[in-house]
C-alpha cells in the first residue's frame, strides 16, 4: 500500500494549525502564517516530508470558510491533492462541538481525509469554482450587497421619520416617485423641524442617492458580464423563465457554476439548503424539521422574491402555492419554500440542457 502524507489544517485568518501524518501513524502539530510567506514554508515543510518518506504523495484538506481557496490554490499549484471540505456537513458530536479548539477541528479533518483515502469514506468536500467564475462572482454578489445596504438605509429613513411623527402627504404617491423625493428634500429646509432630523435626514437621502448611483453602475456590469460568449446562452434561457430578471439569472448561473455536476433535482434542493433537516433515531421515526439553510443565502433571497412574483402573476405556481397552503394554513412558509425550490430546480433543468447545447454548437 502506498503510503501518504496526510495534512488536516484549520484555517485561520493568521495561523494555518496543521496536524501532519504519514499514513496511520500518529499526527504531530505544525502552525505556519496565514499568508503568502507562511503557506510557501508550510508547502517546503511538507515535500521535504515528502521527500524524507521516499516521495510520499500529499493529500491535504481544509473547511471552506470566508477566506476563499487562496491555498487550495497554492497547495495545488505545488502539485498536491488539496480538499475543501463543507463545514456544515463535517459530523461532530455534541461533546466535540463543546470541545473545539484549533488543534481537535485540525485532527478532525485529518481523520476524515485519511479516512477517504485509506478506507474509501466519502469526503464531504465542496466544488471549486475555476478563477473566471469566482471573479464574476464578485460582480454579482457587490450588486446584491449595496441592494441590501440601500433597504437598510431606506429602513433606517422611514424609521426617522416615524419617530418624529411624520406621515407622507396623500399626494406624494408612492415611496421613493419624484414627488417623494421632493417632499423629503422639503423636509430637510424645514425650519419648523429640528435640527438634528433635518440632519439626520439629509446624510440619509445622500446614502441613497450614493447607493442608487452605484447600483446602476453595477447593474449595467452585471448585463455586460451576462451577456459574455461563455455565459450568454445559459443566462438568456434561464432569465426567459417567468419572474426571473438578468441579476436572478445571472447570480443563479454564477453559483452553480457547471450545471451537468448535479445528478438529480433533489441535490439542487440539498445545494440551496432548502430541504427538510431530520431528526431519526432507534426509538423515534424519521421527523422533519426546517429547511437546512445550507448553501447560498444570496440565492435563497432572489429565489424567494421570485417566486412571489410567480404565484402573482403565474396561475400555474398560483395553484400549487394555494394547494400547499389548503394542507396547512397555519404554515404558509412551507408553502413557499416548497415553490422556491420547485423553481431552483425548473432553473437548473433550464441551465442544464443551456449549458449542453452550447457545448454541442447548437
Amino acid at each position: 500500500m502506498t503510503d501518504f502524507i496526510f495534512v488536516g489544517c484549520d484555517l485561520h485568518q493568521e495561523t494555518l494549525v496543521n496536524r501532519i501524518a504519514k499514513g496511520q501513524e500518529r499526527s504531530e502539530r505544525k502552525t505556519f502564517g496565514s499568508s503568502k510567506a507562511g503557506r510557501e514554508k508550510l508547502i517546503g515543510y511538507l515535500k521535504e516530508k515528502s521527500k524524507q518518506n521516499g516521495g510520499a504523495p500529499i493529500v491535504f484538506a481544509y473547511e471552506a470558510s470566508g477566506q476563499g481557496y487562496v491555498l487550495y490554490d497554492q497547495m495545488a499549484a505545488a502539485g498536491m491533492e488539496c480538499h475543501v471540505l463543507a463545514p456544515t456537513k463535517m459530523e461532530s458530536s455534541v461533546k466535540q462541538k463543546r470541545n473545539k479548539n484549533d488543534d481537535r477541528d485540525a485532527e478532525r479533518i485529518l481523520k476524515r481525509v485519511r479516512a477517504h483515502k485509506l478506507a474509501g469514506e466519502e469526503l464531504p468536500a465542496v466544488w471549486v469554482p475555476d478563477l473566471q467564475t469566482r471573479d464574476d462572482r464578485e460582480i454579482v454578489r457587490a450588486r446584491q450587497d449595496l441592494s441590501d445596504k440601500q433597504t437598510s438605509v431606506k429602513t433606517q429613513l422611514r424609521c426617522l421619520l416615524q419617530r418624529h411623527g411624520i406621515e407622507k402627504p396623500a399626494r406624494t404617491g408612492k415611496p421613493w416617485t419624484k414627488s417623494y423625493w421632493q417632499w423629503l428634500d422639503q423636509l430637510t429646509q424645514d425650519r419648523q423641524q429640528g435640527i438634528g432630523l433635518r440632519t439626520a435626514l439629509a446624510t440619509l437621502l445622500r446614502q441613497v442617492r450614493h447607493l442608487d448611483n452605484e447600483i446602476e453602475q453595477l447593474d449595467k456590469a452585471v448585463d455586460q458580464l451576462s451577456r459574455r460568449s461563455d455565459r450568454e446562452g445559459i443566462i438568456d434561457a434561464l432569465d426567459r423563465e417567468s419572474g426571473i430578471g438578468r441579476l436572478t439569472a445571472t447570480a443563479y448561473a454564477l453559483e452553480v457554476g457547471d450545471f451537468t455536476r448535479f445528478r438529480r433535482g433533489r441535490q439542487v434542493g440539498a445545494y440551496w439548503g432548502m430541504t427538510p433537516s431530520s431528526d431519526e433515531s432507534g426509538e423515534v421515526n424519521d421527523r422533519k424539521g426546517h429547511i437546512t439553510r445550507q448553501g447560498s443565502p444570496r440565492i435563497r433571497k432572489l429565489l424567494c422574491q421570485a417566486t412571489w412574483y410567480r404565484v402573482q402573476k403565474d396561475p400555474q405556481v398560483r395553484e400549487i402555492y394555494q394547494r400547499l397552503v389548503r394542507r396547512n394554513p397555519k404554515k404558509k412558509k412551507v408553502a413557499v419554500v416548497a415553490c422556491m425550490r420547485r423553481l431552483a430546480v425548473r432553473l437548473w433543468q433550464v441551465g442544464r440542457q443551456a449549458q449542453l447545447e452550447m457545448k454541442e454548437g447548437k
